[in-house]
């Protein structure tokens, strides 16, 4: 067990994707703004109902009870301990009504009055630790059991440090389970596209901690609020701090592409070579709206003096047909839709059998995306044959949250689709085990490529193309084109397609050699 102790503990990209912070207690100070609306509700209540029980401590009772929990969990749970016991109810309750639901709902009015007068404070040195996160390539979430996480986060100016925001609407809309149950904590991975066991979550609340030891987190760091080490350790915390100051980071930038290719020819050396491609953001630079991401001439002659001297293959998110022909090189591979459909030199060709039966869940949800999507300025939805990709480019800031919640509304009503994530955009998927990666080992297989022998290479710039870098991490070179670090499974970095342009005709020398 890592003690409390220790300072400086240093976290490195090469052990860990993502960070998930808690909000409330972590982040902000709204905790004691929290404790204060639970101690204003129960003796409100003790006093109505004439009882004798023992009041409510904001201390002991906050965070044996409520610290961490959804509201009505929350109520249920302090009752409970009272031997109290009462009618949940329904979420439209009246405030004055004597269930959990019409508790609850006066909780929140009594939050949301205490934060109009007293305001967000926040934890500088946690602010300062998203950032420093962020700035090294971190994936970062914040989550909250509260319904008010979005209006605290815009309050306190935070609302942008995060990739990702699970909070109680969220929670309440899909289903998820309060803690200590890590529903919260895997979803927000699962949104960031990173594996729990490479993630950290941060917390100050016994049941955040608890959660995050069932969820097999890499790592649970406790933020020591109130003076009380043991329980937080107790609870099965990795990391116990006092304060987040205490969090240093690790960290190597990933090198360049063009700058190791010292070490790429060493690697190319006595095996045959294939390079995969992404198109959008890699060939071409990413642009409003996709009928404008133009392949230019130079880079066309480039791809296909590359293909004159090794197998190349382009894995794309667009449609098979339009990325042939955005693409226009005859003799070399296409996968269109994230690899569901796929085409080849020798006409060889295959279309992933199982996403022909979703078809008409995603036609179903393309006519609702379009019809609610319609008010929304600036919204693209564009459907693919095997996928939906709602584009927000041009949507104002504040209305991304709508289209995100447009999205998973018509997700909920589609049977066997799956929400992923790019730039700018939502996509609705067959919920099928197959993505980029296992479309290039399909193509390596098909070409009878798959073998020691074979050097492979994959070149993209979007999270789906993290599939693709993890499935050769061990035996090819993946190499992400960003131009901020950011979380990625890639060995080498290259800046833009104009970067891409030039490390593929550096590549063709290094094989013609």
């Amino acid at each position: 067990m890592i003690q409390r102790q220790l300072k400086e503990v240093p976290f490195s990209r090469s052990d860990y994707d993502a960070f998930i912070f808690d909000m409330d207690g972590v982040l902000t100070r709204t905790a004691r703004v929290h404790a204060a609306a639970w101690k204003a509700l129960f003796d409100e209540y003790r006093e109505r109902t004439a009882g004798t029980w023992k009041p409510f401590d904001p201390d002991e009772d906050y965070r044996r009870y409520v610290d961490g929990k959804p509201r009505y969990d929350g109520i249920r749970s302090f009752l409970a301990s009272r031997g109290i016991e009462i009618p949940f109810g329904t979420p439209e309750d009246d405030r004055e009504k004597e269930t959990i639901c019409g508790l609850g709902n006066r909780k929140n009015a009594f939050f949301r009055e205490h934060l109009r007068k007293q305001g967000v404070e926040t934890y500088g040195p946690a602010v300062d630790l998203v950032r420093k996160l962020r700035t090294a390539g971190f994936g970062t979430a914040v989550i909250s059991a509260s319904r008010n996480c979005e209006r605290v986060l815009r309050e306190a100016g935070l609302l942008d440090l995060f990739d990702v925001r699970v909070d109680g609407a969220v929670s309440e809309k899909i289903g998820l389970k309060g803690k200590p149950d890590p529903d919260i904590f895997l979803e927000a991975a699962r949104r960031l596209g990173t594996d729990p066991g490479r993630s950290v979550v941060v917390e100050d609340a016994l049941a955040g901690i608890e959660a995050g030891k069932k969820g097999r987190f890499g790592c649970v760091i406790a933020v020591d609020r109130t003076g009380h080490p043991e329980s937080l350790r107790d609870a099965g915390a990795d990391l116990v701090v006092a304060d987040l100051s205490e969090i240093a980071l690790a960290e190597k930038v990933l090198p360049s592409a063009l700058e190791s290719l010292g070490d790429i020819e060493e690697a190319v050396s006595g095996k045959e070579t294939v390079v995969f491609l992404d198109y959008d953001g890699t060939l071409t630079p990413i642009v409003e709206s996709p009928d404008l991401a133009v392949l230019s001439p130079d880079m066309r002659r480039k791809v296909k003096n590359l293909a004159d001297v090794c197998t190349v293959g382009v894995i794309s998110g667009r449609d098979l047909q339009d990325v042939r022909s955005m693409v226009g090189i005859d003799g070399i591979v296409y996968a269109g839709s994230h690899g569901f459909d796929i085409a080849g030199p020798g006409g060889r060709r295959t279309e992933l059998q199982q996403g022909k039966d979703f078809l008409p869940a995603l036609d179903e949800a393309e006519k609702q995306l379009r019809e609610i999507l319609r008010p929304v300025e600036g919204t693209l939805v564009e459907r693919k044959k095997f996928s939906i990709a709602v584009h927000y480019r041009k949507v104002r800031q504040e209305e991304v949250p709508q289209v995100e919640d447009s999205v998973d509304r018509v997700l909920e009503q589609s049977s066997g689709l799956r929400k992923s994530f790019g730039k700018k955009v939502f996509e609705l998927q067959p919920e099928i085990d197959w993505n980029k990666g296992k479309a290039l080992f399909w193509v390596l297989g098909a070409l009878d490529l798959d073998g020691p022998d074979v050097l492979p290479f994959y070149i993209g710039d979007d999270t789906t193309d993290e599939d693709a870098f993890t499935a050769i991490e061990d035996r090819g070179i993946g190499i992400v084109v960003m131009n901020r670090p950011r979380p990625t499974r890639a060995r080498y970095a290259l800046k833009d397609p104009d970067a891409v342009g030039r490390f593929l005709e550096s590549l063709e020398r290094v094989i013609r050699r």
